[in-house]
């Protein structure tokens, strides 16, 4: 993908109308597509030979199979593949760039035709060799992914720059509503959408200009698309607001018709992931059904299973390197190589976690000192430079390493791979209603937090992840995370 695809300004005018802006986002949008669909088809391609060499080398194939024409098979199947991509929506461009769903859709889209190639050649009696199909699979669903990651963060970064792919957004609604999504909105740049005015109730409007922090009130409900063709709007958000009745939002779409303005609607219902809601029309009604999160059943149990199978794996890999950590922390300092704490997991039920020791034996006797130079606010204590941490203890907190213990506390099934953090007992004491529903599944050595930003966050911000994981969890999600682990550890971004 050139670079000239993602960043060019030259088709975003400043000063450019509504429609001209939405047209040349829907050129990039569908430039965007041309492109992803050209790296799968690579992907594809090279899949399917790197299985040939893999399964027969530069020889000819030998044994049952070997009269067919891995030629005509190979193109074949990248063709069909692509075919099957196609028909499951991983091209559709409200998913490509958001969440989880697009990797969803095109790991189930491959699987489906795995599933369907197997079954169609063993009726058949094909005699294509099953190594060759399970390796191409396997190499294209990985390579598509990674792909698709990489072209997803390029376009993250353009969309954080501005360079004509974030969509100008009008909010109309309530100034509490208003000043909530416009947070929401900015907490995130890389969505695509940047609010550049608001339109709120006649009755809030003052005699001179107004702002909503630094976002311009630029009319009332009567002047909507006005106000959205003054501030070069392509999009008009709808937050709650007990003056939009059902009437006055059918008007709406009628006068935005033809200027090229969308419109959405924000439900004050946050924080719920798409899996999750379904539209249903009842009475001329769209109903949104939402359901109940999970935290039992099939899946749950599919989760514990490949956490511990993970977990085992990851711990007879890395024996060598938990040695090594071992003994360069006995030689550093004085005390136990492991530190057992007391936290909080599932259901309040408390556990010991396990980590290499990182700091002086007396730390806690310390942190009674330097209550007063916590970096943080809410319940956790975060020191950027922590007198307590020894000199190992801050290259093993620099890259994650002193948290490889506690991957024997997910094989006991204290903890997940992926999960909120867990919290000390004296945090939990204080939890309200709200915060206290984090224990309502496992913690995890890793999750939204972790990917996040880590001790950089807020405790508001560390919460609102915590919470928006346990209620949207899924196994798709959970790899998502792990992956971005690594670059979050690579990267060091807020490890102290």
């Amino acid at each position: 993908m050139s670079s000239a695809t993602l960043s060019s300004p030259a088709a975003v005018q400043a000063g450019a109308g509504p429609q001209a802006r939405a047209e040349s986002l829907r050129i990039r949008q569908r430039a965007y597509i041309r492109a992803i669909f050209v790296l799968d088809t690579v992907v594809l391609v090279l899949a399917v030979l790197g299985a040939y060499l893999i399964r027969f080398g530069t020889s000819e194939p030998r044994g049952r199979g070997s009269d067919i024409s891995y030629l005509i098979v190979g193109p074949a199947l990248v063709l069909v593949w692509l075919l099957s991509l196609k028909l499951l929506h991983c091209y559709d461009d409200r998913v490509l760039g958001y969440g989880a769903d697009e990797y969803r859709r095109v790991t189930s889209a491959s699987l489906r035709l795995a599933a369907t190639v197997a079954i169609a050649g063993y009726i058949a009696d094909v005699g294509v060799a099953r190594g060759f199909l399970a390796l191409s699979f396997a190499l294209g669903i990985a390579g598509m992914l990674v792909a698709r990651f990489a072209a997803r963060k390029r376009l993250h970064r353009a969309r954080s720059r501005g360079a004509g792919w974030s969509r100008q957004v009008l909010v109309v609604g309530d100034t509490a509503h208003v000043l909530e999504l416009v947070h929401t909105l900015r907490r995130e740049p890389y969505a695509g959408y940047e609010v550049v005015g608001a339109c709120i109730p006649d009755a809030l409007l003052a005699p001179v200009p107004q702002r909503l922090g630094d976002v311009p009130v630029v009319g009332s409900f009567r002047g909507i698309p006005d106000a959205a063709a003054a501030t070069g709007a392509d999009t008009v958000a709808v937050t709650a607001s007990g003056e939009l009745t059902a009437t006055r939002l059918r008007r709406l779409g009628w006068q935005l018709e033809g200027t090229g303005i969308d419109l959405v609607l924000a439900p004050a219902l946050t924080d719920v992931a798409g899996p999750r809601i379904h539209t249903r029309p009842v009475a001329g009604l769209p109903l949104i059904h939402v359901e109940a999160p999970e935290f039992r059943g099939a899946r749950k149990f599919i989760k514990g299973l490949v956490d511990r199978s993970l977990s085992l794996i990851a711990l007879t890999l890395a024996l060598p390197v938990l040695a090594v950590i071992a003994l360069t922390i006995k030689l550093d300092s004085r005390g136990p190589v492991i530190f057992k704490q007391v936290r909080v997991g599932q259901g309040g039920k408390e556990f010991g976690v396990y980590k290499f020791r990182t700091m002086v034996v007396n730390a806690d006797a310390l942190l009674a000192k330097l209550a007063a130079s916590n970096e943080t606010d809410g319940l956790m204590f975060k020191m950027r430079d922590d007198p307590r941490v020894t000199r190992v203890g801050k290259f093993l907190r620099k890259w994650s390493l002193d948290e490889l213990p506690q991957l024997a506390n997910v094989l006991f099934g204290h903890m997940s791979l992926v999960g909120p953090r867990p919290p000390l007992p004296s945090e939990v004491a204080r939890y309200d209603g709200d915060v206290a529903r984090r224990l309502l599944v496992k913690p995890g050595m890793t999750g939204l937090w972790q990917v996040s930003g880590r001790s950089d966050l807020t405790w508001e911000d560390g919460i609102r992840l915590d919470l928006y994981y346990v209620e949207n969890w899924s196994l798709a999600a959970d790899l998502a995370i792990l992956w971005k682990t690594f670059g979050a550890v690579v990267n060091s971004r807020g490890a102290y």
